[in-house]
């Protein structure tokens, strides 16, 4: 089962570290951090980086929910697998399958995308948004980004993913 571990805001490298070293192995199936593929203007070139695509959250595929919550005791850092009224609360098949449409096992980065605007409608010719354009709820031709609502966790939240568009035809 999927489980969200929930952190602190900017220490996810630094958290997801710590539970690698410290939590036994054989726990944990694959933890990781999703992210997106954005382009950002530096010193006049763009430049593709990663950034966090959940603030504060870290997946985690487990078996053992109960022993995962004991082992992150351990970390000297803020985690908390989330969980309701005391029982932990996994993905449900849908979130699961959102993050596996969108990027893969070994790698859990949303890459960048590319399309064209033609009238009102939004083409996506590559990438990962491509046939998903209905979750699309805002772009930013500026930045590059698409701005998509997704419902994970059982709440709607709004995130962000690299989206260039190329061209734009009346």
């Amino acid at each position: 089962m999927w489980y969200v571990v929930q952190t602190i805001g900017g220490q996810e490298k630094h958290v997801l570290d710590l539970m690698q070293k410290l939590v036994e192995p054989g726990l944990i199936e694959e933890s990781f951090i999703p992210r997106y593929e954005v382009k950002k203007r530096i010193k006049g070139e763009w430049r593709t980086s990663q950034e966090v695509l959940l603030p504060g959250y870290i997946f985690v595929v487990s078996d053992k929910p109960n022993k995962l919550k004991v082992a992150l005791r351990d970390i000297p850092k803020f985690t908390r697998l989330l969980s309701n009224n005391d029982v932990f609360v996994p993905l449900n098949d849908q979130e699961v399958a959102f993050i596996n449409a969108f990027t893969k096992p070994d790698q859990r980065v949303i890459e960048f995308s590319s399309g064209v605007i033609e009238g009102d409608q939004i083409v996506i010719l590559n990438g990962p948004l491509m046939h998903q354009t209905g979750l699309i709820k805002k772009i930013d031709r500026h930045k590059r980004l698409a701005y998509l609502d997704i419902e994970i966790m059982g709440r709607t939240k709004t995130v962000k993913v690299g989206l260039e568009i190329v061209q734009k035809r009346s």
